[in-house]
C-alpha cells in the first residue's frame, strides 16, 4: 500500500517533490528510486545517511540505476520542477538534518516555493512531536503542500513484529540470546517471544546498561558482578566527565533565577560600612525598575553587617558574608518568590 501510494504521488504531483523518510527504510528508498527512473525523473539525495545507504545498495547490487539518474542540488535549476525529486533525511524535525535546513532557508542550493510538494514518509517518534510540528510550520511558511502519514498511506513501520524477530534468531542459530536496545519491557517481550518459540531459557540474558557478560569458549555464559561505566557523561569545554554536581546545580539556578551580587566595603577595625552597599543583578530583576526592592535589600545588608561585627575584634568576614547571604536570600524569596544565587563580597579596609 505504501509503495503504491508513493508511486501515485510521484506520477501525479505537479512541481517539485521532496520526500522525507528514514534512511534505514531500504526497500522504500529503492522503490522510490526505481519509480523515478521509470518516469525519467532526476533524484537529488540530501543527507549523509541517505547518500551512504544508496551507495551500499549499489555495492550490494540491490540498486542499479543509470549514471544520469542522480544529480546534485546545484543542478536542480537545469531541469523542469516536475522532473525533480529530492530524497531527504530529517522527517523527525532534527535541527541540522536536510529537511530542517531546507525549511529554514539554510540550505545552499534548495529554496522552497509554493509549487513544491513535501511528503513526510514517516510517523512521529514519541518525544519528537514539537520538533516535527516546528518543521511543518517552517515548511508551510513557504506555501508548500505537505502530505503526511495521517492524511495518506505514505508510511508503515520499519520495526519487525515478534514473529519476524524470532525468525531472525532462528536463521542465525545462536547458542545464547541477549536482546539489546529498547526499554526493559521491550527486552523482556523480545526474550519471552524466543523462549516461547523453544529457545532454552537458561541461555537467555536480559541485560541492563553496563552489564558485562563473559562467554567462555562459546559454551558457558557468565554475568560479572562488576559493571562497565554507563552513566551520562558531560562534555564541558575541554573537560570530559568531571563536572561536579554543584556546578550543574548552580548553572540551573542561574538560568532560572539569575544572580544577586552585593559589594560592601567596611572598616576592618570597627566593622562600620564605609559607604552604601553596591548591588549588581543579572538575570534576576531589572535594576532601574526595582529601586524599592534594592533599597530594602540595602537596609537588610547594613543591619546584617552591624549585627555580625558588633563588639567583634577581629572581624570574621566569612561569618559576615554567610549572614548577609542567608538574610538576603530569605528577603528576596519573600518579595519575588525567586531564589537567585546571592554572592556577598565584603571588603575590609
Amino acid at each position: 500500500m505504501v509503495h503504491t501510494t508513493l508511486e501515485e504521488i510521484i506520477r501525479s504531483v505537479k512541481g517539485r517533490l521532496i520526500i522525507g523518510t528514514f534512511a534505514s527504510q531500504f526497500e522504500r528508498l529503492i522503490h522510490i528510486i526505481g519509480v523515478c527512473e521509470t518516469l525519467n525523473k532526476k533524484i537529488v539525495a540530501e543527507g549523509r545517511s541517505i547518500k551512504t545507504n544508496i551507495e551500499i545498495a549499489k555495492l550490494a547490487k540491490r540498486l542499479e540505476v543509470r549514471p544520469d539518474t542522480f544529480i546534485t542540488a546545484e543542478q536542480i535549476e537545469e531541469y523542469p520542477a516536475e522532473r525533480v525529486v529530492i530524497l531527504a533525511t530529517g522527517a523527525q524535525g532534527e535541527e541540522f538534518a536536510a529537511l530542517m535546513r531546507i525549511a529554514t532557508n539554510k540550505h545552499r542550493s534548495i529554496v522552497l516555493n509554493d509549487r513544491d510538494t513535501v511528503v513526510l514518509s514517516s510517523s512521529i517518534i514519541p518525544g519528537n512531536e514539537i520538533s516535527v510540528q516546528r518543521l511543518k510550520d517552517n515548511m508551510y511558511r513557504h506555501g508548500v503542500r505537505i502530505i503526511h502519514y495521517r492524511a495518506s498511506d505514505v508510511h508503515s513501520t520499519g520495526h519487525g513484529n515478534s514473529g519476524e524477530l524470532v525468525w531472525i534468531r532462528e536463521q542465525v542459530k545462536p547458542k545464547f540470546f541477549m536482546p539489546g536496545y529498547g526499554y526493559h519491557s521491550m527486552l523482556r517481550c523480545h526474550a519471552q517471544a524466543n523462549i516461547d518459540a523453544g529457545f532454552p531459557k537458561e541461555n537467555v540474558i536480559i541485560p541492563d546498561n553496563g552489564t558485562i557478560v563473559d562467554i567462555i569458549e562459546g559454551k558457558e555464559m557468565k554475568i560479572l558482578d562488576v559493571k562497565a561505566p554507563h552513566s551520562i557523561m558531560m562534555v564541558d569545554g575541554l573537560s570530559v566527565g568531571d563536572v561536579q554536581e554543584v556546578v550543574i546545580r548552580d548553572r540551573k539556578t542561574l538560568a532560572q533565577d539569575g544572580m544577586f551580587v552585593i559589594i560592601a566595603t567596611v572598616n576592618a577595625r570597627t566593622g562600620e560600612l564605609r559607604k552604601s552597599p553596591d548591588i549588581i543583578s543579572r538575570g534576576f530583576v531589572y535594576l532601574r525598575e526595582s529601586q524599592d526592592l534594592l533599597g530594602e535589600a540595602r537596609v537588610i545588608v547594613k543591619k546584617a553587617i552591624a549585627d555580625t561585627t558588633k563588639d567583634t575584634n577581629p572581624i570574621n568576614f566569612e561569618y559576615v558574608k554567610q549572614n548577609i547571604a542567608e538574610q538576603v536570600e530569605r528577603f528576596l524569596l519573600q518579595k519575588t518568590n525567586k531564589r537567585p544565587i546571592v554572592i556577598p563580597v565584603v571588603l575590609g579596609l
